[in-house]
């Protein structure tokens, strides 16, 4: 079974990286926004 962490919550990302942690990470605010630009722009 693998670890990884999910930056959940909004502000989390700002404090914390990847270089931060041991582990992966995901930030949801960032894929998040990223889904919403791809959304935006019909990719």
């Amino acid at each position: 079974m693998k670890t990884i962490g999910i930056l959940g919550c909004t502000e989390i990302g700002m404090l914390l990286s990847q270089k931060d942690l041991a582990l992966p990470v995901f930030d949801t605010t960032q894929i998040h926004a990223l889904s919403a630009v791809d959304l935006a722009l019909e990719r």
